[in-house]
């Protein structure tokens, strides 16, 4: 299975490990630099390991680490000392390994000698390739296969393979290096507190394809500077903020920096980018994740969405297959890059067993036209948005009963298709897991969002019968989703209808996406706000996944009690969307807690347990780091607090920020608006927004729920809040 999900987290690689990022090629390695092949360790590009031993030797004996300070997603500086072998403590000999990521990877090599004596060693580094794809690694099912070496007369070591069809290989350059079948070595002198230097680097190809295809896409000379262009690029566009908050600036701060690192680029598309889901094992695009990432950093780089919608689109369901689940319009769960097919469900290269990432899909490209990106929606991805739109009534709603379900078509695939999407992330009160098909609550609220975006693209092209239509479905959507998921005895929604049409009654944080979508009655907001807010659901930290009553409950699982900052953040935005000021800042100040606590980056989850019995935050083991969504939260919740939302297909932006009682002045700068760079601070109460386009009128208030935005709505239902 390959799913982000508990059934499948990477297994461990070692105290101190170090991760490297660089578009999709990424490295991980032990403290002292080295690369284990019996650990999930290794250099990858597009999904294949093309180094899985890179041991450095100095006299025949490990580096001993001492350092490996990562001062760039991309780079490692690793400091380390040579064995003693005449039995004294401290070795004369230190090594520094300065590790650069560039699709491939270069290593500069010093050992210094701090002694008054002349020095003489011999250095060795000994590599190897598998060709692995990424999960026979992950899953600690790789194994050595056939390689065939070929070595050079200047230090050169090519190992190479067929794989699935696909040559596959890696050149070693190693100038000056002995190479003896796969162990480069060198035999040195160095004098009294002299020292030596030598470069390594190992560059993959895949049918002659490397990364010097994303240098000449850059315009480059050396493939090894792309990803230093790139983070500049990145932080040269994206916006500065000031924050007197220090905990919140320090999150911003890590949120940039991960988020510029889970970029990806696609040498087919230069303009285009992509963010990838998480380091180190989902360096791809996910349908679900990457959406709600883009979304959630509008305010950073609008350009983010428009790329995941134009990819998505590029791989949109057009045919029934059951081994990957694609169905015409749906929007993938997963799609790889590798050398080796079989890397997705299904056995190929793309997955599609995600019940939301289709209304999703429609969701952001709505949400992309008020952000002042309507022309590039209605021109190239409007087809694409009606398709998925056909998915959801001919394939989401297969009974026909106005709600979106999912069951797997195969059982190869994910049982569940929500983001819960672990085999016991969705269970009734008592405990019991609810059987498919199975409705999310969630789930019909993304889809209310898509029918709303889908009537006011229409009204704002001027078809005014589509638009009715098209809000008329949403309306009626949202009733009978009041009228069937509300369970009256306990005053919160269940969490989905499972096959039998029952209510699955376990109490979760779902159902505070359906406040972030707008699909929740205004009469019953107030109990759900309250119960999210309740001792069995808010840790003090944020929203646990499932209530502390429930049967299923357990605080150190993935989704049955654990707490995650990106479902946190959408609660955040529902409760505020509904005026829930208070509670939705209750929520923000103990994420940014829980931040502080982690040094400043939010994990992708971390343990439910209660923040009075617990004076920190417990982490979950093996989550994600950095992770997309949870990256994207403190940029989410600085657009909430700001209530920060343009409409530029009505020609404003809506300011009204609500900043908790001694949280300081906030300054950003360089925020992307309708092709312009705008200015916000909120300083000593009073706020000032400073190069705004003319045609675009300030609103010193919240932001209307979309549905009052649409006229044929409000000639029929007509809710006040929500979105």
């Amino acid at each position: 299975m390959t799913g982000w999900n508990a059934e499948n987290l990477a297994g461990s690689a070692g105290a101190g490990a170090v991760t490297l990022l660089a578009g999709t090629s990424f490295c991980v390695s032990a403290a002292n630099g080295d690369m284990d092949q019996l650990r999930p360790h290794g250099m990858f590009f597009r999904d294949t390991r093309f180094v899985s031993n890179w041991v450095l030797a100095v006299n025949g004996h490990p580096i001993e680490a001492l350092g490996s300070p990562v001062p760039e997603p991309y780079r490692a500086d690793f400091v380390g000392r040579a064995a003693r072998t005449d039995g004294l403590a401290d070795s004369h000999l230190l090594i520094e390994r300065r590790r650069s990521l560039f699709g491939g990877v270069r290593e500069d090599i010093t050992v210094r000698n701090f002694s008054t004596q002349t020095s003489h060693c011999t250095v060795s580094l000994t590599v190897n390739a598998d060709f692995a794809d990424i999960f026979e690694v992950k899953e600690g099912r790789a194994h050595h296969r056939t390689i065939h070496l070929v070595r050079g007369s200047d230090g050169t070591l090519v190992l190479e393979a067929e794989r699935q069809g696909h040559h596959v290989l890696v050149t070693i350059d190693a100038p000056n290096a002995v190479v003896d079948r796969d162990v480069l070595s060198y035999d040195i002198t160095i004098g009294p507190q002299g020292h030596w230097s030598t470069s390594v680097t190992a560059t993959p190809s895949i049918d002659g394809v490397g990364p010097d295809a994303d240098a000449q896409m850059w315009g480059s000379q050396r493939p090894y500077d792309v990803p230093e262009e790139r983070l500049q690029e990145w932080h040269g566009k994206v916006p500065q903020t000031e924050v007197a908050n220090h905990a919140f600036d320090e999150a911003l701060a890590r949120s940039r920096a991960d988020l510029g690192s889970l970029r990806i680029f696609d040498p087919d598309h230069p303009g285009r980018t992509v963010v990838a889901a998480g380091s180190p094992w989902f360096m791809a695009l996910f349908g679900r994740d990457s959406l709600l990432t883009s979304f959630m950093t509008l305010p950073l780089d609008p350009s983010l969405a428009l790329g995941t919608l134009q990819t998505l689109a590029d791989h949109q369901g057009r045919a029934v297959n059951p081994l990957s689940e694609e169905e015409p319009g749906r929007i993938l769960h997963e799609v790889r890059l590798g050398a080796s097919t079989g890397l997705a469900l299904g056995g190929g290269s793309a997955y599609y067993g995600s019940v939301d990432a289709t209304p999703l899909f429609v969701t952001l490209a709505g949400e992309l036209t008020r952000w002042g990106f309507r022309s590039e929606v209605t021109q190239s991805l409007l087809p694409a948005v009606n398709r998925a739109l056909d998915w959801i009534r001919d394939y989401g709603d297969a009974d026909g009963d106005g709600f979106v379900e999912y069951s797997r078509a195969t059982d190869q695939g994910l049982f569940n298709q929500g983001w819960k999407d672990s085999a016991d992330g969705i269970n009734f009160a008592d405990g019991t897991l609810a059987e498919p098909p199975i409705a999310l609550c969630e789930v019909q609220g993304y889809v209310y969002t898509a029918y709303l975006s889908r009537a006011l693209i229409a009204e704002q092209d001027g078809d005014t019968k589509l638009a009715a239509v098209w809000g008329a479905r949403a309306a009626e959507l949202k009733r009978k989703f009041n009228e069937q998921f509300w369970l009256p005895e306990r005053g919160y929604f269940a969490i989905a209808l499972d096959r039998d049409k029952r209510p699955v009654d376990a109490c979760a944080s779902n159902m505070g996406h359906c406040l972030w979508s707008g699909i929740v009655d205004d009469d019953k907001a107030s109990l759900v706000a309250e119960r999210l807010m309740s001792d069995t659901m808010f840790t003090g930290w944020g929203v646990r996944t499932l209530a502390s009553d429930m049967a299923a409950y357990n605080p150190a699982s993935y989704h049955n009690g654990s707490v995650w900052p990106h479902d946190n953040a959408l609660i955040a935005g529902g409760l505020m969307r509904y005026g829930f000021v208070e509670e939705s800042q209750r929520i923000v100040t103990g994420l940014l807690d829980a931040a502080e606590a982690f040094g400043g980056r939010l994990p992708e989850l971390f343990c439910g347990l209660d923040r009075k019995s617990y004076g920190m935050p417990v982490p979950y083991p093996s989550s994600c780091s950095p992770q997309a969504w949870a990256a994207a939260t403190p940029v989410h919740l600085l657009r909430v607090l700001l209530r920060f939302d343009p409409c530029l297909t009505h020609g404003g932006l809506w300011l009204a920020p609500v900043l908790p009682d001694g949280f300081g002045d906030i300054k950003m700068r360089n925020i992307p608006l309708a092709g312009s760079r705008i200015s916000v601070e909120v300083v000593n109460g009073e706020t000032r927004v400073t190069e705004l386009p003319e045609n675009i009128a300030l609103h010193r208030e919240a932001r209307k729920p979309l549905s009052d935005l649409l006229d044929v709505y409000r000639a029929g239902a007509s809710p006040r809040r929500g979105q």
